[in-house]
């Protein structure tokens, strides 16, 4: 991630931001909710503490495990000693051990106990949990436009109303999003392409869903959630992309004995039941209501009932057919999961066949718009002479001249011209871009890849910073587009810091190349990263001096021989 840094926050740029209905930075997440586990054991990591209240001085924390004790929990340190408690607080990083399973996190953890098991709820800033879901959800068929769309409907649904739990606000299983506790590139950078970004209709946001495949049409909300959910942007439509990804027919015979311990578990049906026939469907052709003998059952929860008991690649999706066959019953049917909101399949063939994210977004969502998360503002996408601004405010139009003007000089400077589009994506308020970048305090914008995330352009320009920012932001996009990973960090900034200002005038600096690139990449403080980014800013000055741009720039690729450092040494 490649930071301008902005050293204070103006006292107009602050007050714009209080008066800001703030969004939620944070939430909740449920961490190995279907293992319901009675003992865990805990290891601290880098500054591991524990509080056995929430009142309480945190402590140092030791190894440890915590098990199920009465009502409550108990914790029992290496030397044995146990503790009995409600519940447990970490902070730091630590390390879970639990059904032959371990777990790294570096968020704060409450530890209770429900009903004989431990409930474990990690608390995350909101993008980050975005990101583990889009990791797990996504698939080998998405593209990067697909993954977009996922994780603004991830975000939609993380946001909304209450999914059912109280210890904490989203499970990690597919009962809420499924998360693996690990990311991957493609899932940080979709994330970070829309960060901020949810679906809203009419004003307020909506409720946002996904599943596997629709099997050619997505059915309404109300068709699977009687009662519960408004339909709002949640409809029937048909979908042409998903039946042109291919056959989403499955069929399952299940017999009367699997189906009655499956229904029984659930709390659906009596054992004596006979017969088991469809005796409502939706709009989309979808089972809503089942007879299974005497009692009418919703067909979602037979869905679940028996994905719970059977395994979920028995029943797909409600979209079937079923006919006794002796004492078995045979399911013909289509698609896959709920079929509500988007289409996985149909996503990722959108993609394929080159529609951007908010095109995808627009086919299973109809009347919704992506808007910003603050205050409901629907994003914008106005075209600049050779990038893209992605705004909420549209009197930021009136900066598209000097941005262009920025990435012209960039252009100049550098020798350099970028091949793929570039975007700048402006966030409403300084804690808007804070809460949905994740980015320090001390920065103002910064890149990665094509795109960069900046606070907003009017207190940037009231700093009269806007030039100079989106000038290095610039830099940064061509430079990085050029650099291969035997390019060192420290010439990457460096290059990036010469060309932005007066690198010349700076001393020779304290640290090497090498300590610079270190700070650059593990800065703790606003100090340390400005001392990085002028030594790499200095070394990088006197290569251009010693062996001209055409010669430094081939290094961004094969990188830097000895023989050149050790001059400048």
């Amino acid at each position: 991630m490649r930071y301008a840094l902005l050293a204070v926050c103006l006292a107009a740029a602050c007050a714009h931001s209080t008066a800001q209905t703030a969004p939620r930075n944070v939430i909740r997440v449920g961490v190995w909710t279907l293992w319901h586990d009675k003992q865990v054991a805990v290891t601290p990591l880098a500054g591991a503490t524990l509080r056995p209240c929430t009142t309480c001085k945190a402590q140092p924390l030791a190894e440890l495990a915590v098990r199920v004790k009465d009502a409550g929990i108990a914790w029992i340190d290496r030397s044995g000693h146990a503790r009995a408690a409600t519940e447990i607080l970490l902070a730091g990083r630590y390390r879970l051990d639990a059904h032959r399973e371990q777990l790294t996190l570096r968020y704060p953890l409450r530890i209770t106990a429900v009903a004989g098991a431990l409930v474990l709820s990690a608390t995350m800033p909101v993008e980050r949990y975005v990101e583990l879901a889009v990791a797990a959800e996504s698939g080998a068929a998405d593209g990067p436009e697909s993954r977009k769309a996922l994780a603004v409907v991830a975000r939609s649904f993380a946001l909304g109303p209450s999914h059912g739990h109280t210890a904490f606000d989203v499970c990690d299983s597919t009962h809420c999003q499924w998360v693996r506790w690990r990311t991957m590139p493609e899932a940080y950078a979709a994330t970070l392409a829309t960060a901020g970004e949810s679906l809203w209709f009419h004003g307020s946001r909506t409720g946002a869903y996904f599943h596997q495949n629709c099997g050619g049409r997505t059915a309404a909300a109300s068709e699977v959630w009687p009662g519960r959910v408004g339909n709002g942007p949640l409809l029937s439509r048909a979908d042409n992309y998903c039946q042109r990804a291919g056959s989403s027919e499955w069929s399952a015979t299940l017999t009367h004995r699997e189906l009655t311990l499956a229904l029984a578990a659930a709390g659906l049906a009596a054992p004596e039941w006979k017969s088991l026939n469809v005796v409502r469907r939706g709009e989309s052709g979808r089972a809503v209501t089942l007879r299974v003998g005497s009692a009418e059952i919703s067909a979602e929860n037979f869905r679940l009932a028996v994905g719970r008991s059977l395994g979920w690649n028995r029943i797909r999706s409600n979209w079937f057919e079923v006919s006794p066959q002796g004492d078995e019953f045979l399911f013909h049917g289509r698609g896959s999961g709920h079929g509500v909101g988007l289409c996985q399949v149909g996503a990722a063939e959108m993609a394929r066949a080159g529609l951007g994210y908010r095109e995808i977004l627009a086919q299973y969502f109809p009347g919704a718009t992506e808007a910003e998360e603050t205050t409901g503002a629907a994003w914008q996408w106005l075209s600049g002479r050779g990038f893209t601004l992605e705004t909420s405010e549209a009197a930021d139009s009136v900066y598209l001249p000097r941005l262009a003007e920025a990435l012209a000089e960039a252009r100049n400077r550098s020798g350099l011209s970028p091949h793929a589009a570039l975007t700048v994506r402006a966030f409403r308020s300084t804690p808007a871009f804070r809460d949905a970048t994740l980015a320090p305090g001390w920065v103002a914008a910064f890149t990665e890849g094509e795109l960069i995330a900046a606070q907003p352009l009017r207190i940037l320009a009231v700093r009269k910073l806007l030039a100079g920012v989106m000038r290095h932001e610039f830099l940064h996009a061509l430079v990085e587009e050029q650099a291969t990973a035997n390019a060192p960090l420290w010439l990457r900034e460096g290059l990036v810091e010469a060309w932005s200002g007066d690198a010349h005038r700076l001393r020779k600096p304290v640290l090497t190349p090498e300590q610079a690139g270190q700070k650059l990449a593990h800065a703790e403080s606003e100090a340390e990263s400005t001392a990085a980014h002028e030594a790499a800013g200095w070394y990088a000055a006197q290569l251009l001096d010693r062996y001209g741009r055409a010669q430094v720039l081939e290094w961004l690729r094969s990188g830097v021989p000895e023989r050149a450092l050790a001059i400048l040494l």
